[in-house]
C-alpha cells in the first residue's frame, strides 16, 4: 500500500552524510510507490515554540507565521514521518529542533495525530554509538508522546566530513529502511 510519507531533515550541508542517507531512502521508498514530500528544515525559516498556545487562531498551525506553517499541513495529512539528521553537541541540531518544538502546535490546536508511523536517520562524528542517544532517545519518546510507532532507525557513528558515510553501510541501511514502511 503506497503511503505519504514526510521527511524532515536537519543539516544545513546539502552534501553531507545524513543528506547522503535521506537521498538514498527517498530513492528507495518512491521506487516502492510512496509518495515523498521533503522539507530542508536547515534551508527554512522556522523559530522555535514561543509557548503562547495561541496555536490554529489564524487558521495556521502556527500565530508566528514562518515556514514551519508549510510543515504543519503536511505532518498532518502525513502516514510517516521520517526525520534525519547529523548530533550537533550530542543533540537534536537546531535546524530541525525548531520543527520538532513548533509540532506541538498540532497538540495544541486538538489535531489528531497519532497512529503516524515514524523513523530516525542520524549519523555523528564520533565513533562511539551511545553519542547518537542525543538524537534517539528524545525522537523515540516524541513518538512515544504522540502515539507513533517508531518503524526503525539507522544510527552511523564515525562519519564527519563530507563523503565520510560511503566508508559505511549507512547509505544501504537508510535505503533498506524504506522497507520497514
Amino acid at each position: 500500500m503506497s503511503k505519504k510519507i514526510v521527511v524532515i531533515t536537519g543539516s544545513p550541508r546539502k552534501n553531507g552524510n545524513s543528506f547522503a542517507m535521506t537521498d538514498h531512502f527517498v530513492q528507495a521508498a518512491e521506487k516502492k510507490g510512496h509518495t515523498v514530500t521533503r522539507f530542508d528544515a536547515a534551508m527554512m525559516q522556522i523559530g522555535g515554540c514561543h509557548a503562547c498556545e495561541t496555536c490554529f487562531k489564524t487558521g495556521k498551525a502556527c500565530s508566528f507565521d514562518d515556514d514551519f506553517n508549510q510543515i504543519a499541513p503536511a505532518i498532518l495529512d502525513a502516514d510517516v514521518l521520517v526525520f534525519t539528521m547529523p548530533v550537533y553537541w550530542y543533540s537534536i541540531p537546531a535546524q530541525i529542533k525548531g520543527v520538532i518544538d513548533r509540532i506541538y502546535s498540532l497538540v495544541v490546536g486538538g489535531k489528531d495525530i497519532a497512529g503516524k508511523e515514524c523513523a530516525l536517520i542520524a549519523c555523528c562524528e564520533e565513533d562511539d554509538l551511545s553519542v547518537l542517544d542525543g538524537v534517539r532517545i528524545p525522537m523515540e519518546r516524541t513518538a512515544a508522546l504522540n502515539h507513533w510507532k517508531m518503524v526503525g532507525e539507522v544510527l552511523v557513528p564515525g562519519v564527519l566530513k563530507p563523503g565520510d558515510i560511503a566508508r559505511t553501510d549507512g547509505c544501504q541501511q537508510a535505503a533498506a529502511l524504506a522497507d520497514k514502511i
